[in-house]
């Protein structure tokens, strides 16, 4: 079986070499050295002791990842960017906790994480400030969330989680925006029960949006039959359209929490005789990749997911080395894709 002198040997680079490329060190190489490294690693047949590495520096390269619901193809694009950028920028795997937001879930993950010496986890689109988070905080856990903006009330102390979030507010005033400036009056929100900041933000931006052009905001909401739905979207999407096809007046335009809960809608209101966008125009938030694929394709509001990734995992790998980084929160702005749901005026 080789070992890492073999694979010295056969790149003709030093041990220590070949140890950074299996650290992760590798941003002052050069690729020529790099690529002969993982040349000969590959023809060698060669694989790393992990659990040597474990016992000399009490953790594993290793980061975990806790969603809401794999289900929602949001959050799995979520986890294809951000296992891109540990592994290729860091050389670090990614183990994934899919909870459905349930504390017995989070807690048994988190618990599982430091039982196998994993010391970094992303926390995407929860309430980081639950007492089993600040527990696993002081149990030497290493956060950073996702989605969720980490302000605290006056006077408490900030925890030292840092936060990556899309501008949701933004996004909220973009989709309405796009609406308003193809002439649609009759604007809703569409939305599922359960009130996160993040979801809070988008209705605060879409008020804005129409309180600015002095039209009434409206909000629709649908009730999960479980946690805050993140798996049920396209069906709430369904429901919804009916409530909205009941109104009266009947709204014209539509902003959706999400592209799921759009997509729902849609399938829905084709069935109900009502078309897209020549009877009402709808817009998403979030840019699944279903969108373009659709009928109509799906106007969305886009995060730039792979920068949000790429933040995400080089900031919790700096806490990692440096505890004592100030906390910070790292707001990115949205895009707007236009496709064909909405009417072209």
């Amino acid at each position: 079986m080789a070992n890492i002198r073999d694979v010295a040997r056969h790149a003709g680079v030093s041990v220590s070499t070949v140890s950074n490329v299996l650290n992760g060190r590798v941003d002052q190489m050069r690729k020529d050295t790099l690529a002969r490294i993982e040349q000969a690693m590959a023809a060698l047949q060669y694989q790393p002791n992990r659990a040597a590495q474990q016992l000399k520096t009490g953790q594993v390269k290793m980061l975990g990842l806790l969603v809401p619901s794999i289900v929602n193809p949001s959050f799995a694009a979520l986890v294809r960017e951000i296992e891109l950028a540990a592994k290729q920028n860091y050389g670090y795997q990614v183990l994934l906790g899919d909870t459905h937001r349930q504390e017995e879930e989070e807690i048994r993950f988190l618990d599982d994480l430091l039982a196998l010496g994993i010391r970094g986890v992303v926390v995407a689109s929860t309430f980081y400030d639950r007492p089993h988070f600040r527990d696993a905080l002081k149990r030497g856990l290493v956060m950073i969330n996702y989605d969720e903006r980490t302000l605290t009330a006056p006077g408490e102390t900030v925890l030292p989680i840092d936060s990556v979030s899309m501008d949701n507010c933004a996004a909220g005033n973009m989709a309405a925006q796009h609406l308003l400036a193809q002439g649609c009056r009759r604007i809703a929100f569409a939305t599922a029960s359960g009130m996160t900041s993040s979801r809070a933000n988008k209705i605060a931006g879409y008020r804005q949006a129409l309180e600015d052009a002095g039209l009434p905001a409206t909000v629709i909401e649908g009730k999960a039959q479980f946690a805050f739905g993140d798996a049920e979207m396209a069906e709430l999407g369904k429901t919804l359209a009916e409530q909205i096809c009941q109104s009266e007046p009947r709204p014209d335009g539509v902003v959706a929490l999400n592209d799921m809960l759009a997509i729902g809608m849609i399938s829905a209101f084709q069935r109900l005789g009502v078309q897209v966008p020549q009877d009402i125009s709808v817009v998403g938030i979030d840019n699944m990749f279903l969108s373009e694929l659709f009928n109509p394709a799906l106007s969305s509001v886009a995060p730039p997911l792979r920068e949000m990734a790429v933040k995400i995992v080089d900031r919790l790998i700096g806490r990692l080395e440096n505890p004592e980084l100030p906390v910070e929160e790292f707001l990115f702005a949205p895009s707007l894709v236009r496709r064909q749901s909405v009417i072209n005026t």
